[in-house]
């Protein structure tokens, strides 16, 4: 990285970036400060479903046969596949990309898809079930060895990733079919979510147990784990053999930096060269230096609570749209996030195309509704229990306290309770009422989130906050039919019961992520949590 004399004198308190130059290798190393590297203590993308996680996931150790463009709109691109074609409704074909080297050297090939999709690495023991079939997955093969059985959250992870996948075949070394067991026009979509990428199957298997692999996962990415330190830091280093050129970075490290203050000094200091995780109301401080600037904006990705209908005073949905009527979003995005997100139409994007609604809303702000919809529900202002984490999302306990107190002039009587991580969140207990949560859209079709999260197979369903019974009939509509007009229909009607007649969830506005960096480093950031750090997104 060249600094110019110029911007040194302009800047004379500023240390220059402490890049690592190693003897014949004059490639820079950087370190990002980040609120959190990954939640689950682990690398395993299907174990680290999170923001944090495709953040230092994405485009850096994790790749999938169909890639996502990360620097565009997000659309699908070709990976490790160079291109597909559909058999059938229920079958897509793949011709696999020559020459791809894991980090351990082997080449990928069609043996080592085949087991990225297996019982062994992702579905363990689980049984699919599509239109009164049962789907064995991994037929006879044998039970995983001691210490590579799978945390249940994997197999619930894969299941709603691929509800009805029947088998992967390998048709030649460098061509694979995903054969479905019911229609699926989001096949290809599937192919490219978080949790579809692929691993190494020899590296899996000579790991000594699950967590050892998780920890340090073989892959196909740019660069390779050369260190993970739990709750501390991600030390990547370049994987030279990388297919897609070599990596512009020797080396790249995440640290947990919890307190934003404590991230941005780090930044202006030189200690970091970026900053991720920043509130709005940094951007204009950060940048009144001219060294450096912010980047970022909204993303595939709304902020949202989610409702336990099991809770006493949450039984009656009348409570949970008075709490949805209560919440003037608007005044939100423009108090604590300066206008720089929105609210949006309901859990859907734009990028659904064909499938979005654009007529469609978020629920009202009416404090006068809310009261009435109390008043019918006989609610007498019992303590409704609002589980959060400290500032894990940007601007988290702001709006929280903002909400709770919205909630209070209607005659809610919702309360904070702090918890430690996202098992406390999720743990079944009496007082699981209200959590905070977001939602993505992994690809553009409502099944990548609605049905994803809160259908049949869903999150919320699988820990048993939430059910409706025309919502799971209407999932399995959107999942297996391929009738255009119909699949929009139901969506539309699966909007209504989830956010209005029977609450499941209330969005309260578009995620947005600012990261903040030096000016003289070329680099863009994507509309998404991921960072690219490959050859075409860096300069300096």
């Amino acid at each position: 990285m060249q600094i110019s004399r110029r911007l040194i004198l302009a800047t004379p308190a500023l240390a220059l970036p402490r890049f690592a130059i190693a003897q014949g290798d004059n490639r820079p190393s950087i370190t990002i400060a980040v609120q959190k590297v990954v939640n689950s203590n682990t690398l395993e993308v299907l174990r680290e479903q999170s923001n944090v996680g495709e953040r230092v996931f994405f485009s850096s150790l994790w790749e999938g046969l169909i890639g996502r463009d990360w620097l565009g709109q997000l659309g699908e691109v070709p990976g490790l596949a160079t291109e597909w074609r559909r058999i059938s409704d229920q079958v897509v074909e793949l011709k696999l990309r020559p020459g791809v080297r894991f980090h351990n050297g082997d080449e990928m090939t069609a043996e080592d898809v085949v087991f990225s999709f297996s019982r062994d690495r992702m579905f363990g023991n689980t049984l699919a079930t599509a239109q009164g079939r049962t789907i064995p997955i991994g037929e006879g093969m044998p039970a995983p060895r001691a210490g590579k059985e799978l945390p249940p959250e994997v197999p619930a992870v894969a299941r709603r990733s691929w509800p009805a996948l029947e088998r992967v075949e390998a048709v030649d070394k460098y061509t694979v079919r995903f054969h479905n067991a019911t229609p699926d026009v989001t096949l290809e979509g599937r192919l490219s979510r978080y949790g579809s990428e692929i691993m190494s199957r020899r590296g899996f298997e000579e790991a000594a147990n699950w967590l050892e692999w998780a920890r340090k996962p073989i892959t196909t990415g740019p660069y390779m784990v050369a260190e993970y330190r739990p709750d501390v830091s991600l030390t990547l280093v370049a994987h030279d053999g990388y297919w897609g050129g070599r990596p512009p970075l020797k080396q790249i490290r995440f640290v947990e930096v919890p307190e934003v203050s404590s991230r941005i000094n780090g930044l202006l200091s030189g200690q970091y060269q970026f900053a991720c995780d920043l509130p709005p109301d940094q951007i204009p401080g950060i940048e009144s230096n001219a060294a450096f600037e912010v980047q970022g904006g909204t993303i595939l990705n709304h902020r949202l609570i989610c409702f336990d209908k099991n809770f006493p005073a949450l039984r009656d949905a009348r409570v949970r749209r008075a709490i949805t009527h209560s919440m003037d979003r608007q005044a939100i995005v423009d108090s604590l996030w300066a206008g720089r997100t929105e609210v949006p139409k309901g859990l859907q994007w734009p990028y659904y195309g064909e499938m979005f609604h654009a007529d469609w809303s978020v629920p009202a702000f009416d404090p006068a509704l809310a009261r009435r919809l109390l008043r019918e529900a006989n609610y007498r202002g019992e303590p409704i229990p609002y589980r959060l984490l400290n500032n894990y999302y940007t601007n988290q306990n702001a709006t929280a306290q903002v909400l709770v107190e919205m909630w209070r002039q209607v005659g809610l009587n919702i309360q904070i309770e702090m918890k430690e991580n996202w098992s406390q969140i999720l743990e079944r207990s009496p007082t699981r009422a209200v959590r905070d949560w977001s939602n993505s859209a992994p690809f553009n079709d409502p099944v990548s989130s609605l049905v994803n999260q809160h259908g049949p197979n869903g999150q919320q369903q699988q820990v048993g906050e939430w059910t409706n019974e025309e919502m799971n009939r209407l999932s399995v509509e959107l999942e297996t039919s391929t009738d255009r007009p119909r699949r929009r229909a139901a969506f539309r009607r699966m909007l209504e019961i989830a956010e209005r007649e029977d609450p499941a969830y209330t969005v309260i506005h578009q995620n947005a992520t600012f990261t903040a960096k030096r000016k003289d480093i070329r680099w863009k950031a994507s509309p998404a949590f991921a960072m690219d750090f490959r050859a075409n997104n860096w300069g300096a």
